[in-house]
Order: structure tokens, then sequence, then C-alpha cells
């Protein structure tokens, strides 16, 4: 068998090597810088001319015929990890999707950043600790906290003010963080390669949505938003559908499941610096208070530039 640069502990990475651990660094960067985008698409696309269902399609069709080579080997279905295969599936493929898309409808750009990949690297973390007994540390115990604050002071708001409705989108945001964490514990336990679960996950994800998804890109195209279609294409398909996806996938390989999951809590900054200038959207003091929380927990968190890793 070949030789591993890293030590595996109850299924998470231990000290991996300086180079595992810039690749994994760099990888992770990537995928968040792409996410910082994708929220954004995603918030101007699902408020425009095409609704969440379209917008998905347009996410995974690419992914599904990009990385056919890849799923061919395997066939319809995984022979080995069938489990971990769906909850990779649920937490990332077109149910993810829908919930995340329909979030989107309620609450403005820098609301999703420390909801979603905020909360996930928190839910990564319990499960890592309670089933996988992964020890965090204090500096990456204190940046967890740090994240769980940036969340708390955007569902505070929420709750204070009920009336906006923006209450519904953080409950499907927080539900669809949940099914993310899920995807990222699971995704080292299928024994498969990133381009090959990214790929599967494609192809039954168009294979669902293709009944619901496909009219509105017809419908969309036959207005005169082709340019808008083809704008959604590359950001949701080839960008965050294949590119970011298996960045993640090298990051969780290089790195383990939480110390990729906390590179994540960088995405509320991005997304909220983003949304400014693309859709006209200010962030209140509740998001600011959200993004700096999390950005600064996710410096704690990650692991990734202590001397032990831990």
């Amino acid at each position: 068998m070949q030789k591993s640069s890293t030590v595996t502990v109850a299924g998470a990475v231990v000290d991996p090597s300086l180079t595992d651990r810039l690749v994994g660094i760099g990888a992770a960067l990537l995928a968040v810088a792409i996410w910082g985008g994708w929220i954004v698409s995603t918030r101007h696309a699902v408020h425009g001319h095409l609704p969440p269902v379209t917008v998905g399609w347009l996410r995974f069709i690419v992914p599904a015929a990009m990385l056919a080579p890849a799923w061919l080997r395997i066939g319809l279905w995984p022979r080995k990890g069938l489990v971990p295969f769906l909850f990779c599936f649920f937490g990332s493929g077109v149910l993810f999707f829908l919930v995340v898309g329909n979030a989107m409808r309620f609450v403005p750009a820098a609301d999703v950043g420390p909801l979603l990949p905020g909360t996930m690297p928190l839910v990564v973390a319990v499960i890592s600790v309670v089933a996988l007994r992964e020890r965090l540390g204090l500096a990456r115990a204190l940046g967890f906290a740090c994240i769980a604050l940036g969340v708390l002071a955007l569902g505070g708001r929420g709750v204070m003010f009920p009336q906006d409705g923006a209450w519904r989108g953080h409950l499907l945001l927080l539900c669809g963080a949940t099914m993310w964490a899920g995807y990222t514990l699971a995704f080292r336990r299928t024994g498969m390669k990133a381009t090959e679960i990214v790929g599967l996950i494609g192809l039954w994800s168009v294979i669902i949505l293709t009944p619901f998804g496909l009219p509105g890109v017809v419908q969309a195209v036959s207005d005169g938003y082709g340019r808008e279609v083809l704008v959604q294409l590359v950001v949701q398909g080839v960008l965050s559908g294949v590119v970011a996806l298996v960045a993640f996938g090298i990051a969780i390989q290089r790195l383990g499941s939480s110390r990729a999951a906390a590179f994540t809590g960088l995405v509320p900054a991005l997304a909220a610096l983003i949304a400014v200038p693309v859709l006209g959207e200010h962030p209140d003091a509740a998001a600011i208070a959200g993004v700096v929380a999390t950005g600064f927990g996710v410096a704690l968190a990650s692991g990734a530039f202590s001397g032990r890793g831990r």
C-alpha cells in the first residue's frame, strides 16, 4: 500500500505534513472564494428571472456532464460505501440546493454566510468530538465559540423582528448547514475520489431536477434572459458545481474534516463584500457582527496554522 504523509485516527487526520497542509489550505481557500461569489449569484438569480429549481438544474448539469468519465467507472451507485454516499448526496445535492435556494428568497446575502458556511463547522466539530473523539484544543474551541456568537447575532435579530419573514430563511439555512456538515464528515468514508462523488451527485440531481428545472431554462432563454442563464451556468455549474467541490474534497483529504470545515467561516465576509457592489445590499449591525465574529473564529478554529494542527 502507498504510504500516506498523514496519520489517521478514528477517521480524523492528525498532524498532516507541511506539503499536505499547504495543498489543503490552498484548496480550501479556492473553494471558499468561489462559494462567496456563489451566494451572491444565487441570491441574484432567485430574486430575478430564475426560480430555485431552474438554478439547481444549471448547478448540477455541468458536473454531471464534465465528470461523466469519473462516475461511469462507479456506475449509477457505488458498490461500497453506499450509506456515506447517501449522506453526501443529501448534504450537497438537489435537496440541499433547494433548501438553501429557497432560504435566499427571505434573507440578504450577508445573512447567508454566517448561517450556512459559518454554522457548518460547528456541527462538524460537535460530531467530531462526540462521535469521533477528536480533540479540538483550546484555540480551536474558542474559535468555534466565536463562530457561534456570530450565528446568534443574526438569529437573535430574526427573533426580535419576525415580521420581515427573515426567520424562515434563517431556519432553512441552519437546516442546510446541518446537511452540509453531513456531507463533510461522510466524504472521506465513501472510499471514492472527489471527482467520482461530485459527478455521481450531479448525475442523480439532474435526473431528479430535469422535469422541473429544464422547462424554466427554456422559458428564460425564450424570454431574452439567455445571458443570465449562461452566467449562472458558469458560476453554478463550472465553478461551484465542479471546481469548488473538488477543491474542498482535496482540502478534506489533506487537512481532515473539521480543519477543512473551519475555513468555510471565511465565506461570510466574502459574500457580504461582494453583495455591496453587485446587489446593492449593505449589511446592518447584526450582519457585520456575524461576519466579524465568524471571520475571527475561523482564524482560531481552523487549526491549520498552529504548530501541531490541533
